[in-house]
């Protein structure tokens, strides 16, 4: 549990939000290609899922630098 709480703290941080963003446009990314190169509907979704997730964490360390730390 302790793992999973310092995990949670550091994906608030700066570094945290940026590299969980990168990773998961990286992982959207080669689903974008599986899907693409397959053609189903699942590939699409976690696209888009892992895309949206992107964008999220993007949003938050874009309103850190602006907002500061709270």
């Amino acid at each position: 549990m302790k793992a999973i709480t310092q995990l949670d703290i550091w994906h608030r941080s700066r570094s945290g939000l940026l590299t969980i963003g990168l990773i998961e446009l990286i992982v959207a990314y080669g689903f974008a290609s599986i899907a693409i190169d397959r053609g189903t509907w699942w590939w699409y979704f976690l696209t888009l899922l892992f895309l949206i997730g992107a964008i999220q964490n993007m949003l938050h360390l874009i309103g850190t630098f602006i907002h500061g730390r709270h």
